[in-house]
């Protein structure tokens, strides 16, 4: 278990650390800015990156959303739900903070900017409102799960499964990056919103309450209707 969640903490922190990294110091960088195409694929990337790296050990949830949704899927077991999320909080954290000491060493370097926070309202990237943001979040993450438990299921191709999950997180992002800043992930929310302070705060419960509320729908419609009786691999671990 240890190691399982040192895996996650690892894989939490790089997620972070390579997405919101990639919109802090990269998304508008005078005349070469990465802008939202490419912030959306270094999150893709992140989880791809790491599914390969780590999904062998911890099964690569890095995200509060997919390991409830695994367990509302039969795929993970009740007991490692706590700890496996405090250790993705942990990394998250621990992704962000790296982040703080980069980005802040540049001049005038301020988190007022939003620091790759998520919000809703005036503090939405397009001024999307509460309502607007929640069902983003709930449908993103419900497609999410649904793309994580068909590509790791033993009925998938084998080995394709990163490759999928990355994708999916990539049009993920491509879609609502305008809406919300593109949470999915309560665990990503989190670290940058510790060091915003603030709004980000306030704001953060909308991105545990929708994306955990659509991984759990997602993991409870997907077994339905793969009319799966038995346990699976947790997401690329054991297939």
């Amino acid at each position: 278990m240890v190691k399982k969640l040192s895996a996650e903490f690892i894989g939490t922190l790089w997620l972070v650390l390579g997405g919101c990294g990639s919109a802090v110091l990269a998304a508008a960088f005078p005349n070469v800015g990465i802008g939202l195409h490419g912030v959306s694929l270094a999150f893709g990337l992140t989880v791809l990156t790491m599914a390969y790296a780590i999904g062998h050990i911890s099964g690569c949830h890095l995200n509060p959303a997919v390991t409830l949704g695994l367990w509302a899927g039969k795929r993970f077991p009740a007991s490692q739900i706590l700890p496996y999320i405090i250790a993705q909080v942990l990394g998250a954290i621990a992704g962000a903070g790296i982040l703080f000491i980069i980005a802040s060493g540049k001049a005038g370097f301020s988190t007022a900017s939003g620091f790759a926070a998520n919000g809703f309202g005036d503090n939405s990237p397009g001024k999307y409102a509460l309502l607007a943001c929640l069902v983003t979040e709930v449908v993103m993450t419900f497609f999410f799960l649904t793309v994580i438990l068909g590509s790791t299921h033993s009925r998938a191709p084998k080995g394709f499964a990163p490759i999928a999950i990355g994708l999916a997180l990539t049009l993920i992002h491509l879609i609502s990056i305008p809406v919300t800043n593109t949470s999915v992930n309560p665990a990503r929310s989190t670290g940058p919103a510790i060091f915003v302070g603030g709004w980000a705060i306030t704001e953060l419960w909308l991105f545990w309450v929708a994306p955990i509320l659509g991984a759990v729908l997602a993991g409870f419609f997907y077994t339905w209707m793969a009319n799966d009786g038995t346990n699976e691999p947790d997401i690329v671990g054991d297939e």
